[in-house]
């Protein structure tokens, strides 16, 4: 069989209410070329897994169902769905119908004008609680300190991607990936444009608070030193300040002021050396962070089972 132009790409987690809608909306697209559909069910404790089984027994186009042996994570089930998927294109969506397929399209539709390995969905409103926007709103200032990409430059899981670079990508083995940053080792050939965000069918995000703090590790910790280079920095700033506390002591000493018993003595001595032991401290991080990155060996995700049709 020849491979399709596109590739939906959906990572699903207790998704037994809502998945089946949105695969009714992919069904009905018309790709020319051609499009299949990739379900990953990480680890989810409802129906999903008796949902996909029989969307893709009864199926107008091509699925592939693929089942994790437990919970990952969104990003790891991408990664696994981008292994999985023949497309010359690949989409993700979400399992709740807020991304609209006929939106994906659009996405597609626009690398394939500009020649993009990458193009991200810029939703006008996002039909999402107030925390979660914050966290969203959070999460692209971060990376633009972290990672190498445009400042401002909104990133979202609504995205298309070219054959090319999710193969780059998903050579990727750690086992804590972040996608964007991932992406943007990649190429930077991207793009982005304004798509819809609709409410969410049913049930409720899968994303907690914890969840959150999960991704905001892995962009800052897995793809950038930055970290690192911020507590060397804070302690070359407690050596100067202890350096200046030391010149102030040595004028009280000379004008025969400030405190007895040689407190100040004591006390600028520590700030220089802890300053100097936390600027010691980055540097050794630095280095283990670096080693740390390529040798984890942790599995990013295991796989129990492919039912393709």
């Amino acid at each position: 069989m020849a491979n399709p132009a596109l590739s939906f790409i959906i990572p699903l987690y207790n998704s037994a209410a809502t998945i089946a809608a949105v695969v009714r909306d992919i069904e009905v697209l018309e790709i020319p070329g051609g499009h299949e559909i990739v379900l990953v069910n990480d680890g989810s404790a409802d129906g999903t897994a008796e949902v996909c089984r029989g969307l893709v027994r009864d199926a107008k186009v091509p699925i592939v169902y693929v089942e994790h042996a437990r919970n990952f994570g969104e990003h790891n089930a991408v990664l696994t769905g981008w292994r999985h998927a023949r497309g010359a294109f690949l989409v993700n969506l979400d399992d709740d119908g807020q991304n609209p397929p006929a939106e994906a399209k659009h996405l597609w539709e626009h690398a394939t004008q500009t020649g993009l390995d990458v193009v991200f969905g810029h939703y006008h409103v996002k039909q999402h609680s107030a925390w979660r926007n914050a966290g969203s709103w959070f999460t692209n200032r971060m990376t633009d300190w972290a990672l190498d990409k445009p400042p401002g430059f909104y990133l979202s899981s609504f995205r298309c991607v070219s054959a090319f670079t999710a193969q780059q990508v998903t050579a990727y083995a750690g086992p804590h990936p972040y996608i964007d940053g991932l992406l943007l080792q990649v190429t930077q050939r991207i793009g982005s444009i304004n798509v819809e965000h609709h409410e969410r069918q049913a049930g409720q995000s899968g994303y907690t608070l914890r969840r959150l703090l999960r991704l905001w590790l892995s962009a800052w910790i897995n793809f950038s030193v930055l970290p690192l280079r911020v507590a060397t920095v804070l302690g070359l700033g407690t050596a100067f300040a202890g350096l200046i506390a030391l010149l102030v002591v040595v004028g009280f000493w000379y004008v025969d002021r400030g405190p007895p018993n040689g407190f100040g003595w004591l006390m600028s001595a520590m700030l220089i050396f802890s300053g100097a032991q936390l600027v010691m401290l980055g540097l050794i991080g630095e280095y283990i962070g670096r080693m740390f990155l390529s040798v984890n060996q942790r599995p990013q995700a295991v796989v129990r089972e492919v039912v393709r049709k």
